[in-house]
């Protein structure tokens, strides 16, 4: 099913076909627009990137390292292994497929566990997202926040039931 959008011309209420910005009557705007945001992308891409960067992902030496795990081999290797140990199956809720690992322990928790197969889990989206909630009030980890001294929770079958409540 097509999508559809107005027309970008102020006072056109036409609608046009998604991918095109302009109707018939005004499309000898479409390239000109066109050029317009390629230019400010090649323009803002970096600056926004890099402030990212600095500001999100890297913004400590902690979260620094812990990104630079993520870009290494041996995370890849890691992330293959605890793959096919799990047969793509999410330990969660079962569903097939599933091409996330997720760390059981976080490791902005305990950092000792980082490289460690029996920390690491295939999980789905949708496991994923509870989880990373229900780390952030249990644990306290996430942008923001205080880690909390709370005994570590390994077991799959509790994390899931914790989350789930």
């Amino acid at each position: 099913m097509p999508r559809y959008r107005r027309c970008r011309q102020p006072g056109c209420h036409a609608m046009v076909q998604l991918p095109a910005h302009y109707c018939k009557q005004h499309y000898e705007h479409e390239a000109e627009y066109l050029a317009n945001r390629q230019r400010w992308a090649r323009t803002h891409g970096k600056q926004y990137q890099h402030k990212y960067n600095t500001q999100t992902r890297n913004r400590n030496a902690t979260k620094h390292d812990q990104y630079q795990f993520y870009r290494s081999s041996q995370w890849q290797r890691l992330r293959k292994q605890a793959l096919e140990r799990d047969y793509y199956i999410c330990q969660y809720c079962g569903q097939p497929n599933s091409k996330t690992v997720d760390h059981i322990v976080p490791i902005e928790y305990d950092q000792q566990r980082m490289a460690s197969i029996d920390n690491l889990a295939t999980i789905c989206r949708e496991c994923h997202r509870k989880k990373t909630q229900w780390e952030q009030s249990y644990y306290g980890t996430g942008q923001g926040n205080q880690l909390k001294s709370v005994p570590e929770v390994r077991k799959i079958f509790e994390i899931k039931k914790l989350f789930s409540k």
